[in-house]
């Protein structure tokens, strides 16, 4: 018998009493490899020392102080550390205490810069099908996945939504990448001019895909042509790095990759690595350099925002990221994770696609590889996959309704960074496992 309201009331888990380097262990002592770090939290795995330490060193100097009446040090540190790493545009770190916060902040700063900028027309906001930005009211109505909005939508503000750069399932036969992905991010300007070509404050997606779609990133020169249609119509450009970001694809910033500047940056996730609850927005020196020659005065704020104990998690993480070279070992073990996938998946009758950057990686599972037909959403191959795994001794992060929020399934693997080719091994031995042991069931019953 529990009293915590567990998000799966029919699926109590099992309780966690301990986690060490790339492992959980339960009450009952077993344990589990952690291959998606939560939701692509755990960058550092679990009981770092480092970041420990500093935790407990902060609460014994300061534990909360309220940003209505003074800053911290952690919190005046960690924002250095995001400024100095960010493109010279940026300047400014408010902080919130997750991703949907960090997201919600963006969309509220938008408005209040268009507005003191001149622009209170405009009010319109544009994303992409199959996104997913969070579950507060305001980014669940950016967000684009269905089956997230779908009982809520009486309530949510009304958001446009374009299609997603989503190559495996829309690039067209005799199509290059780079021709896909100019039609796609044209669906912008279309948009635009549809709803008024000053009338629209931002555009949000996603730099890489994450929960909704498993690990999908843009084609070349995608973002290319949204930053210019953005540019062309005074749009702003937010970019949703709560989970792709943080070094996750090989990269400090997913946006680095793509040769472009956004106008504002969320991050959170592997901003903290699970040690405490922390997002953040980057935003441009233009931006808020609007706003202090404005009001003065940026109408939002949380209580817990900038969290000393929090901040200093954060900062250690980040020190510990950057002091230990762990995105050259992102790359190294993302390259590694990605060809032991292909190796023991690659081939699979039912794997339609492999993809992602860094250890970011989504398998897209299908019942007919050539015709790219899922699996009946009946069968919900993606929970009884997690269960597998879980009973195998791993944690993956399957989902469903890969396609539009009813229809496919696929598993994001998001390692720590920490992960060695041994973990590698492991992780896609249990996954090949969990996979062929579902799948060989479902068949047979056929």
């Amino acid at each position: 018998m529990t009293n915590v309201f567990h998000r799966n009331p029919q699926n109590i888990p099992p309780v966690a009493v301990g986690g060490s380097g790339m492992y959980l262990t339960d009450a009952k002592g077993k344990e589990y490899i952690d291959a998606s770090g939560g939701a692509a939290v755990s960058c550092l795995g679990h009981g770092d020392p480092d970041v420990i330490k500093a935790i407990q060193v902060q609460a014994a100097k300061l534990a909360f102080a309220h940003t209505g009446f003074l800053s911290s040090e952690p919190a005046e540190r960690l924002a250095d550390l995001l400024v100095e790493k960010a493109p010279a545009e940026f300047g400014k770190v408010f902080f919130a205490s997750g991703g949907s916060e960090a997201v919600e902040s963006a969309l509220k700063l938008a408005r209040q810069y268009h507005l003191e900028n001149g622009g209170p027309q405009r009010r319109h906001i544009i994303a992409r099908q199959q996104s997913f930005h969070g579950n507060t009211l305001g980014v669940l109505a950016a967000g684009g996945n269905q089956w997230r909005r779908k009982q809520f939508e009486p309530l949510l503000i009304e958001v446009s939504h374009i299609s997603p750069c989503f190559a495996y399932r829309g690039q067209q036969d005799g199509e290059s990448e780079e021709a896909y992905g100019q039609r796609v991010a044209g669906e912008l300007e279309t948009e635009i001019l549809r709803l008024g070509e000053d009338s629209v404050a931002a555009f949000v997606a996603e730099t890489v895909v994450g929960a909704t779609a498993g690990a999908v990133p843009p084609v070349p020169g995608y973002f290319k042509r949204i930053r210019e249609i953005c540019d062309t119509y005074g749009v702003l450009l937010i970019l949703d790095e709560v989970m792709c970001g943080m070094g996750r694809t090989g990269s400090f910033f997913a946006f680095e990759q793509e040769d472009i500047i956004p106008d504002m940056i969320t991050v959170a996730k592997g901003l903290g690595g699970g040690y405490q609850p922390i997002g953040a927005l980057l935003c441009t020196n233009k931006i808020y350099q609007t706003i202090y020659d404005g009001s003065g005065f940026f109408q939002h704020s949380h209580t817990y925002m900038g969290h000393p104990v929090a901040c200093a998690a954060a900062l250690a993480v980040m020190t510990a990221i950057f002091e230990r070279d762990l995105l050259s070992n992102v790359n190294k073990m993302g390259d590694y994770l990605a060809a032991q996938l292909n190796e023991a998946l690659g081939q699979h009758p039912h794997v339609g696609d492999i993809r992602g950057r860094g250890l970011f990686r989504g398998i897209e599972l299908v019942q007919d590889r050539e015709t790219k037909t899922p699996f009946d959403p009946a069968l919900k191959i993606n929970a009884k996959i997690k269960k597998a795994a879980f009973d195998n001794g791993m944690i993956c992060y399957p989902m469903g309704g890969t396609i539009d929020g009813v229809n496919g399934d696929h598993v994001l693997l998001a390692p720590p960074f920490i992960a060695s080719k041994a973990d590698i091994d492991t992780i896609v031995e249990k996954l090949s496992r969990s996979v062929d042991s579902v799948i060989n069931s479902i068949i047979s019953k056929e």
